[in-house]
């Protein structure tokens, strides 16, 4: 990021923050270029505040957080606009909870109104208020009920109407204001034109406006008896009613316009003005009394991590000191204002904006820097999502595995949504995500930001190995080579243990026929000889009996028994012949209703066994579907389900047990292991 000049600290009016969310395409970002515009008179080239990033720019979607702040009739707003694809969403889930309000940005097709249906629940789960801007209204075909009936199922709040399209043909040239009962033209790269309600349309509009009215009533006694009685509400009244029902989550007001050409962004800026909570309720919310809360945390090149955070409480000076919300201290080593990929290094930041904050190594998002000298816990912290995922990786440069590791530390420490872990058994480094898209994205930043080159597999299965019957067998195991030699011989019985069971070793010599301070060695030994199978894997559930064996006086010892041990249960196993087991998951799969039979097909072709389908809990429209499904069959099963349920499947998978594997698909799982 390119660092400006210090630049000057705004004085007087409120700060406001405001995040930009819905499905990919929808226009956000274009939003947030036409509401700069709007506000600044000045135009915004692509790129210039949002999608910046080689990665959004090669993908054409915002891949990450985008930050920019204008200001309008003397108060100063904060843009957080978030992608809207489900495998980039980790990032903004400590963010939301910090803005004002959110304004969701959909298109105007009601075939596409599922497609707000998880970042509608994320905000009713967070308790964030938020209004609906219907973007691309100049490309619009349908009627605007239309397109309300069918986004009615995908929020819990009711929609409620604030303009009304005005129609020339069959497009849309401009609105009416339910609220205000003014009518506006469209006027191409100009703000709108205030005229007179046409005729035709003066009915149409009281219906409209009667109907938003009975919406309202609905958590408004007074406004209720009013409309009873025939009485006329003031408009005072019915702004106050829109602005509290809306800050309480009761409703979703829905604004309308097209951003590219600009229609109808100076009406929303109007209403986010007088009708965005203040930042105090954001801050209840959050339960910060003073401080920075952080959106999130990145590291920029030459300014090194800085913190994204919203100050609450009181102006946040340039050295503020901090307390963590693990009991650490810190302090602001520098405060710059965030436009884009621009940041001008500021003296203060005041309330309710946000700023980037340098030098604070601890920050992560969703953490508290108090500065009230106490630490200070979010009241409602976001939950992390589970990947979904994963890849194995390796330095192509045996030379780079150093950087490598610290480079994947940071990306980690950037993305919430990214995992880390070393998986010892399989000797591999995994890393996972939201989806292909997501991991992919990870790598990408890896080679450009560091520039280390990777090769990626696909992580191993952890199979197992067993016994299907009892066996007994001996092992000798005699060596001499001048002086004391080696001598130990061992009876031992193997029988099959039920599934989960495990490994146990008993012991049933009698007679000193083994020493008894030896019998832990050959216990020692068969451990050894059950780390790798005759098929290649770990050896499970079964038990081993020692029953018998002989000793040396003077050649016998602790490792001669231990050889003894592991020759035992090796050439047990090879004469009993081993079978292999595979790790069975147990998937909970959640997918939009009419995808869901296509999702069970999919379950069912990947070796799946269904166990039940129901109604997702809180959400219309949707299924929970449960499945056993084998470990081996999951690992690009997102990107399949995301393919069947227009983006929006998801799923949670937990290891559930072993089962026993034959045929074609267990040869093939032992080749892999001997190759």
């Amino acid at each position: 990021m390119a660092i400006q000049d210090i630049v000057g600290v705004r004085s007087g009016g409120s700060v406001r923050a405001l995040a930009l969310v819905g499905p990919t395409s929808a226009g956000k970002t274009a939003l947030m270029e036409a509401l700069l515009e709007a506000a600044t008179g000045t135009a915004v080239r692509p790129g210039e505040v949002g999608d910046s990033s080689p990665e959004a720019r090669a993908r054409g979607h915002s891949v990450e957080l985008n930050l920019a702040g204008f200001e309008f009739m003397g108060d100063r707003y904060v843009i957080v606009d978030c992608p809207g694809s489900l495998e980039f969403c980790a990032e903004i889930d400590p963010a939301l909870p910090a803005v004002d309000l959110a304004i969701v940005v959909a298109e105007p097709d009601p075939a596409k109104a599922v497609l707000l249906q998880p970042a509608l629940r994320e905000l009713e789960r967070m308790g964030v208020p938020h209004a609906l801007f219907i973007n691309k209204m100049d490309q619009a075909r349908g009627s605007l009920q239309a397109l309300l009936e069918a986004l009615a199922p995908v929020s819990s709040a009711p929609f409620v109407a604030r303009q009304v399209p005005t129609w020339s043909g069959d497009k849309v040239t401009g609105f009416i204001d339910l609220a205000l009962e003014r009518c506006f033209v469209y006027r191409p790269g100009k703000p709108s034109e205030q005229v007179d309600i046409p005729g035709d349309l003066q009915q149409e509009e009281a219906d409209a406006r009667f109907h938003m009215l009975e919406q309202i009533a609905d958590f408004d006694d007074e406004l209720l008896e009013q409309l009873l009685s025939d009485v006329t509400p003031s408009r005072d009244a019915v702004f106050a009613d829109l602005v509290k029902e809306m800050n309480d989550g009761q409703i979703v007001p829905v604004f309308f316009g097209s951003a590219q050409n600009g229609f109808g962004i100076r009406r929303l800026l109007k209403a986010l003005r007088h009708e965005t909570p203040p930042s105090s309720q954001a801050a209840e919310r959050l339960g910060i009394t003073r401080g920075a809360y952080v959106l999130k945390a990145a590291y920029a090149g030459q300014s090194g991590k800085l913190a994204y955070a919203r100050v609450f409480g009181a102006d946040l000076p340039d050295g503020a000191d901090f307390v963590m919300s693990d009991g650490q201290k810190s302090r602001a080593g520098g405060l710059s204002q965030v436009q884009g990929s621009t940041l001008k290094k500021i003296a203060k930041a005041p309330v309710g904006d946000i700023c980037a904050i340098g030098k604070v190594e601890q920050a992560g998002g969703g953490q508290i820097l108090s500065t009230t000298g106490q630490t200070q816990q979010v009241r409602s912290a976001a939950g992390s999502r589970r990947p979904l995922y994963a890849v194995a990786l390796m330095a192509r440069n045996r030379n780079d595995d150093v950087r490598l590791s610290g480079a994947l530390g940071k990306l980690v420490e950037e993305d919430p949504g990214l995992s880390l872990t070393h998986d010892a058994e399989q000797r591999q480094v995994l890393l996972a995500g939201q989806g292909q898209g997501h991991v992919r994205l990870a790598l990408e930043r890896l080679k450009r930001r560091y520039g280390v080159e990777i090769d990626t597999v696909q992580p191993r299965t952890p199979y197992r190995e067993t016994v299907a019957k009892a066996i007994g067998h001996r092992a000798r195991h005699k060596k001499q080579s001048g002086g004391h030699g080696q001598f130990a011989d061992v009876s031992i019985e193997v029988r099959p243990l039920p599934r989960g069971s495990g490994f146990v070793f008993l012991s049933k010599v009698v007679g000193g026929s083994v020493p008894r301070q030896w019998i832990p060695a050959v216990e020692v030994g068969v451990r050894d000889g059950l780390v790798k199978g005759p098929l290649g894997f770990p050896v499970t559930d079964l038990e081993v009996t020692l029953t018998d064996g002989q000793s040396h006086a003077v050649d016998s010892s602790e490792m001669a028994f231990r050889i003894a041990g592991r020759m035992g249960i090796e050439e047990a196993l090879k004469a009993v012949g081993s079978i292999l087991l595979e790790p069975i998951e147990k998937l909970i799969v959640y997918s939009p209703s009419p995808s869901a039979s296509n999702v069970t097909s999919a379950l069912t072709a990947r070796r799946g066994q269904i166990l039940g389908l129901s109604p997702r809990e809180d959400w219309r429209g949707w299924e929970r579907i449960e499945a056993f499904l084998p470990q081996s069959e999951r690992q690009d099963l997102i990107a399949e389900l995301r393919g069947l349920t227009q983006g929006l499947g998801a799923f949670e998978a937990d290891f559930d047990h072993m089962s026993e594997l034959h045929g074609r698909l267990a040869e093939e799982a032992a080749q892999g292991a001997r190759a």
